[in-house]
């Protein structure tokens, strides 16, 4: 939904279990070398300054991104973050919408979507990539995402169910092999269907991904699984959450840090500043990022990580 530009696929995520495992097993060994693993309880002068650098690391990480917005590509920055980093991740990519099937989007004239926003696709992004390239792209997303979050942690995921060449296109190629628990419905008002082969589509998919130790906050599970939210009507961005539908996400959860790799226009952002949590934003596009400045009320962004590659590596360790 809300916009970042595909990166060029590198093959992550073919199989998000074993690269999963694979990226856990890499840092445990770099944390072993270093003087963090189960053979160095008694830790020398040499595994006491990892330590504490580690934590320093951690303390400067906290005090260039969090409550920023980060403006650059979220694979690329992703992949230099610390593993276990963030509480929770709320995000909803860019659905792909102009590679269709019908006549809508896909040849630029627009026809009788000429006047929805998404027409244009987003200003750093056309959303129209070949679909086993989508695809690919977005379970590499998701397994960086998977690889931040802690064991208590949780990622909701939003996407957009299609009829593509007659058929239901419904994510399972895309959310498939991760520890998907849950699906809730999000219901909105509206939407466009110019095709008498199948009815209206009012609602939107949440996908909870979440990791083995994932509680809700208390009382909850009481909402249910089908949200009704009005979708986004006062925000220039093509695709924009609404805030309250946010708000329920977070504060469904006891996380503190909360991540959006895809930011657009900053609407997780907001939401988590009004529950009193923070938040780490990315989004590659320049006009998005100071769109979310304004509505944040904060002062700028940052164009990319400030640690050097060796700091960062140290700090996956």
């Amino acid at each position: 939904m809300e916009s970042d530009k595909a990166q060029e696929p590198s093959g992550i995520g073919q199989n998000p279990r074993r690269d999963y495992a694979k990226s856990s097993q890499a840092s445990a060994q770099q944390g072993a070398i270093a003087g963090e693993g189960e053979g160095c309880k008694g830790r020398g002068v040499i595994g006491t300054m990892y330590v504490r650098e580690k934590q320093m690391l951690y303390t400067l990480i906290t005090m260039n991104f969090l409550n920023k917005i980060i403006c650059g590509d979220c694979l690329n920055i992703m992949r230099e973050m610390p593993d276990a980093c963030m509480d929770l991740i709320v995000t909803s990519p860019p659905y792909n919408l102009k590679n269709s099937t019908g006549n809508g989007m896909k040849d630029g004239r627009g026809g009788k979507w000429a006047g929805a926003a998404l027409m244009n696709g987003y200003s750093h992004h056309d959303d129209c990539m070949p679909h086993d390239k989508y695809v690919e792209w977005q379970r590499n997303c998701l397994t960086e995402m998977m690889r931040l979050l802690k064991e208590d942690g949780a990622l909701f995921y939003n996407h957009k169910w299609r009829v593509q060449g007659g058929l239901l296109q419904d994510r399972q190629d895309i959310v498939s092999g991760f520890p998907l628990r849950h699906i809730i419905i999000w219901r909105r008002k509206g939407g466009f269907n110019f095709n008498p082969g199948y009815f209206l589509p009012t609602y939107e998919v949440i996908y909870l991904i979440a990791k083995p130790k994932f509680l809700l906050a208390p009382k909850a599970n009481a909402h249910g699984d089908i949200w009704e939210f009005t979708q986004e009507m006062n925000n220039p961005h093509p695709a924009a959450f609404p805030v309250t539908l946010i708000e329920r996400v977070i504060s469904s959860t006891s996380a503190q840090i909360i991540l959006d790799p895809f930011m657009g226009s900053g609407t997780t952002a907001i939401a988590a500043k009004r529950l009193g949590r923070d938040y780490v934003g990315i989004e590659l596009s320049p006009e998005y990022c100071h769109m979310a400045e304004e509505r944040l009320g904060i002062a700028s962004t940052i164009e990319e990580p400030t640690l050097s590659r060796g700091q960062l590596s140290l700090l996956r360790a």
